[in-house]
């Protein structure tokens, strides 16, 4: 059996993957903060799923929880989040530095500790990234370069990781209607606004796609997958009228 490690398996596309994972004959080791969500998801998906809760900035307590974990095929760094959608003027920096500790720092750290388990195995490696890291747009800031990052650094590991036959790819996802838009707009109605009238993605879908990348042909390597709803397409450039340099 093969064994997927999850990050951020509590909700949305994380949880959706863990069900989609199982479904097709994996073992799924689900992280996240809240062990009551990861409890239910023992629940409902049976031994086949193992929850490990801790803080993914918390080295020790991360540490601590994979301390005897089984094998590893592959590493799904999924957890991660958007807050707020001000202008980079008007931002909270505290919440930036909660997105390069979350987005950045965690995701980093985890994949460097298990890098030995996984060329041991010969397995894989998929990242979150979004369409953010390469459309910018107004309040993506920080949360756009992070996610730029995570596609720059599945690109290194690709290049580092050649001659070991472990995989790496970057998924980039567009508008999914998940609980990552309310944390992210601060509101569900917020978040209702922004769906109006479109038919996002959903959780389920990105998990369809992360099965179809991780159950490939071993010889075959996605390195970036870049999705969007039908409704969702590039915005043209945007030009102010108020002047030379404004």
């Amino acid at each position: 059996m093969n064994t997927v490690l999850v990050t951020g398996a509590t909700a949305g596309i994380g949880a959706a993957a863990a069900r989609a994972f199982v479904g097709a004959g994996w073992r799924v080791i689900g992280t996240g903060r809240r062990a009551d969500r990861l409890d239910a998801l023992r629940s409902e998906l049976g031994d086949a799923f193992l929850p490990a809760a801790f803080d993914a900035r918390d080295d020790a307590a991360r540490d601590a929880a994979l301390a005897n974990l089984p094998p590893i095929d592959l590493l799904l760094n999924n957890a991660g989040l958007a807050l707020g959608t001000a202008p980079a003027q008007d931002a909270d920096l505290d919440g930036w530095r909660t997105m390069i500790d979350t987005n950045i720092v965690a995701l980093v750290s985890l994949t460097r500790l298990l890098l030995p388990r996984l060329i041991e195995r010969r397995g894989a490696i998929i990242n979150l990234s979004s369409v953010a890291a390469t459309y910018p747009y107004p309040g993506g800031n920080v949360y756009a370069g992070t996610k730029a990052f995570v596609r720059q650094f599945s690109l290194g590991l690709r290049a580092d990781l050649a001659g070991t036959g472990v995989r790496v790819t970057s998924i980039e996802p567009g508008m999914v209607e998940t609980e990552f838009t309310t944390v992210r707009t601060g509101s569900r109605e917020a978040s209702d606004t922004l769906y109006a009238g479109v038919t996002p993605m959903t959780g389920e879908d990105i998990a369809a796609a992360l099965l179809w990348v991780a159950q490939l042909p071993p010889h075959l390597n996605v390195n970036a997958l870049e999705l969007m709803p039908v409704n969702q397409s590039f915005s043209p450039f945007h030009v102010t009228r108020q002047g030379t340099g404004a």
